[in-house]
């Protein structure tokens, strides 16, 4: 079993709960439907992943949009390496597994527009930048 200290773990929930927020929040929309639909794409990290996300509320990082966005995408970068030292399996399927869950959060009600078409963009960025 991997052991993760209190701000791995704070980031790792930062860097998933945060990605969908910043893609959520991109455009006006529908943000139950788009909050439901990320939730239920966490199904497919694998099971210790989930309970370590579900194990405490996420926190986002405090002040402006433009901090948030900042303090989120440095959790996703910080998140891939942390996966890379301690559960390389996690660590392979974690970019692909946030990818798609900001893809199903941006296209929840219907469309997804040029904002979170650029979000996911720089999600992506941020998952493969080391």
């Amino acid at each position: 079993m991997t052991v993760y200290t209190d701000e791995e773990s704070r980031t790792l929930r930062t860097a998933v709960f945060g990605a969908m927020v910043l893609v959520s929040t991109a455009e006006p929309g529908a943000l139950d439907e788009e909050s439901h639909a990320g939730i239920r794409a966490m199904a497919t990290f694998s099971p210790p992943l989930r309970r370590l996300l579900g194990a405490a509320r996420p926190e986002l990082p405090a002040g402006t949009t433009t901090d948030v966005e900042h303090g989120v995408l440095e959790a996703l970068r910080h998140s891939v390496a942390i996966l890379a030292a301690k559960a390389p399996g996690d660590a392979d399927a974690f970019p692909s597994t946030v990818l798609a869950i900001c893809e199903e959060v941006a296209s929840a009600d219907g469309r997804v527009g040029q904002a979170e078409h650029a979000v996911v963009a720089k999600i992506r960025t941020a998952l493969t930048t080391r």
